[in-house]
């Protein structure tokens, strides 16, 4: 499916858990009918640049959600600071009683968004000006579409957006796709229905986007994803910090998410089977990957000192 330059809005509507019929037509002009969710957690540093990555869309969402996650810093103060930027009412900021995990966060965020679209964004990540008016046209081309996502990049926040990939098209995923060609659903690239009955498993703390994704997709609803780098991490990857540096956890969170998988009757034996024989590879090679890096580093630093 390619993308067209003038997309026309969908008709399509769904009933809600409490009887109401809610419309879900994409109409692509200022204002696109999206809530954005942001898990903030000690962020005070970083949650300016992501807001304003936000507020840069050539086709604004309706609202933005900040959760405040029990940080216990300064946090909650500098996101009523950001949201005093801009016009009132557009940054709607939350606190969670306690510190509760991301999961947590944003799932209530997507508790209370009132658009009938949700996109996902992380306080220490960015926004390609052009990510809300290319998603929301692919998903007014594509009316079962129920969740978009897209390629995301590694760069500093001073760097200017990556171009864009012309032609811009939208391609179905599938769950060999998803679990052998490892096809990405960044959380940052995400748009999804508000309506689905899925929410974020909030005893994980990692891979539970993964498990969400997986679930969606299995279930039978049409996901489609963008041949676009849309969002961007500010942070290195494999190991340079944070959740990233323990490759084990995060490997062993993905089996995990494989097996439950299984278990809930969503991902047949072979598929599962083979998706742990290539993930395991793939897990080899992040740490021969890890491995260099750390390396490298070693004789850059003693190359450092010995010039010195």
């Amino acid at each position: 499916m390619h993308r067209t330059s003038h997309a026309q809005p969908s008709a399509s509507s769904a009933t809600t858990a409490d009887g109401r019929r809610e419309n879900h037509a994409v109409q692509v002009g200022d204002i696109a009918p999206v809530s954005v969710v942001i898990p903030c957690y000690r962020c005070v540093h970083t949650i300016g640049h992501a807001v304003a990555s936000v507020a840069a869309q050539t086709v604004r969402p309706a609202e933005v959600l900040l959760v405040e996650d029990g940080s216990g810093d300064g946090t909650l103060e500098e996101l009523h600071r950001v949201a005093g930027i801009y016009p009132p009412g557009w940054v709607k900021v939350m606190a969670m009683p306690r510190n509760s995990g991301p999961s947590a966060a944003r799932n209530r965020g997507w508790q209370h968004a009132v658009q009938p679209w949700v996109a996902f964004l992380d306080a220490d990540d960015s926004w390609h000006p052009q990510k809300l008016k290319l998603q929301m046209e692919a998903l007014a081309e594509d009316t079962q579409a129920v969740l978009i996502a897209h390629d995301m990049n590694e760069q500093t926040r001073t760097m200017p957006p990556p171009p864009l990939n012309y032609p811009v098209s939208a391609t179905q995923v599938t769950a060999y796709r998803l679990f052998l060609l490892r096809t990405q659903f960044p959380t940052a690239s995400i748009i999804l229905r508000r309506d689905l009955p899925f929410r974020f498993d909030e005893t994980r703390r990692l891979a539970e986007d993964l498990l969400l994704w997986a679930q969606i997709l299995l279930s039978g609803h049409r996901c489609i994803r963008l041949n676009q780098v849309l969002a961007s991490y500010h942070k290195a990857p494999y190991g340079a910090g944070g959740l990233s540096r323990s490759l084990i956890a995060m490997n062993k969170a993905v089996v995990e998410v494989r097996r439950e998988l299984h278990q809930q009757g969503l991902l047949n034996w072979w598929l599962w089977r083979l998706a742990d024989a290539v993930g395991l590879l793939r897990y080899l090679r992040r740490w021969a990957i890890t491995l260099r890096r750390r390396r490298d580093d070693v004789m850059l630093a003693q190359s450092n000192e010995a010039s010195s």
